[in-house]
């Protein structure tokens, strides 16, 4: 069945990133390439088993219960079955090229961050870190056009959603914290995109990884049910879901993290919307029949 959803998924929707005629003031525009997500039940949320699992894969990798003393996994919502109306998800994260286009077209600032703002931010990851993905001159850094756009705040995101639907006469959105679990995990309620045993040959984690993003792309036993890449680590993704104080929950998991605990489907956590963070990027969804 999980074969038959993702030639579903490439035959159906199979929407190359191409150039389309657009309706604004620009005559071409990058699409990301979409994977439909028909409508029906899924099994969304986790349960003890499965929030016992994960405290057990951080505790291996981290040689102590950090995520467990701090109940990283304690807000994830109930295990049951809900229903989703059908809709398409870019197949990728946006990545910088996409990102570029939109950047050069409308002049707006390319993504960077003040050594101050990120000393403001309180993070662990020191500033020097954040050097090798700030743009310059509007361009992305030299080898990184493939990889998934960071230093992206909410606002950023949903602002480039906004000039895609206004070139594409679609409606491009964020996905609801919803549709991206579903996207993630299909129907039967899987642990990570692939199943439920976690393997760091799968995704871009700290486990196996470079420390770093990499080209999307790069893990095809790592895709989702659907045939939708790097849904677990790469980048945390901003979703459409906001929470108290400004906050918006992210999904995902990223290069930095081990375990990995955080990178199941079911994971969530909040940031702050205006949050620019070199382990947080972005996709899209369109809602409807393709």
């Amino acid at each position: 069945m999980k074969t038959i959803n993702v030639l579903i998924g490439f035959v159906l929707i199979a929407l190359q990133t191409t150039a389309l005629s657009a309706t604004g003031n620009s005559t071409n525009v990058k699409i990301p390439e979409l994977i439909q997500i028909p409508a029906g039940d899924f099994v969304t949320g986790s349960d003890r088993a499965e929030r016992e699992y994960a405290y057990q894969l951080d505790e291996f990798a981290y040689g102590h219960a950090i995520t467990r003393s701090q109940k990283w996994y304690e807000s994830e919502k109930p295990l049951r079955s809900v229903f989703e109306v059908e809709f398409s998800i870019t197949r990728t994260p946006i990545t910088n090229s996409q990102y570029a286009h939109y950047v050069k077209e409308t002049g707006i600032p390319a993504p960077m961050v003040t050594e101050t703002l990120w000393r403001s931010y309180g993070l662990i990851h020191p500033y020097s870190r954040v050097q090798k993905f700030i743009w310059k001159n509007a361009v992305p850094p030299e080898s990184r056009h493939s990889h998934p756009v960071v230093l992206i705040s909410y606002e950023d995101a949903t602002n480039y959603a906004k000039w895609l639907s206004d070139k594409t006469n679609r409606s491009w959105q964020l996905p609801t914290e919803q549709q991206w679990e579903k996207a993630a995990r299909g129907t039967k309620g899987n642990y990570f995109p692939w199943g439920n045993i976690y393997s760091a040959s799968n995704l871009n984690s700290h486990d196996a990884g470079p420390f770093d993003t990499m080209p999307v792309d790069q893990f095809p036993s790592g895709l989702s049910p659907y045939g939708v890449t790097d849904l677990s680590g790469q980048v945390f993704e901003w979703t459409r879901k906001q929470t108290q104080n400004g906050r918006v929950i992210v999904k995902g998991g990223s290069w930095d993290d081990k375990g990995c605990g955080v990178c199941r489907a079911a994971a969530r956590h909040s940031r702050p919307a205006t949050l620019k963070h070199i382990l947080i990027g972005f996709r899209l969804v369109i809602e409807g029949a393709s």
